[in-house]
């Protein structure tokens, strides 16, 4: 995130994924951690979720979106994901349908 100069606010970093099969999720990710640190972040508009597009990714983004859901809806802030779909640059007819319907899905 730093390298691309892309994005200039605060992040934190998660640690890992969470597998879909797993019942001690502390032991994989920081997760106390980022409660607490969202939390200390007085006017924290959104929180955007930068995870892997694979089902572990998938997972984690779906139980982090429940787990911040109770602290970030009471202050009015938004849970975001990092848009999915098609690169720069990609031939349209080369493009599984994954990236197709992610790419609709996420059209902005």
């Amino acid at each position: 995130m730093k390298k691309s100069g892309t994005y200039k606010g605060r992040y934190f970093i998660l640690g890992g994924l969470i597998p879909i099969v797993t019942k001690e999720v502390s032991s994989r990710v920081r997760l106390n951690e980022l409660q607490a640190a969202i939390k200390k972040q007085i006017g924290l508009k959104e929180i955007i979720l930068a995870l892997s597009l694979n089902p572990h990714g998938e997972h984690t983004d779906s139980y982090l979106r429940q787990l911040l859901s109770p602290i970030a809806e009471p202050l009015g802030m938004k849970i975001t994901s990092l848009g999915r779909g098609l690169s720069t640059g990609t031939e349209l007819e080369y493009s599984d349908s994954n990236t197709l319907k992610n790419a609709f899905k996420n059209r902005g």
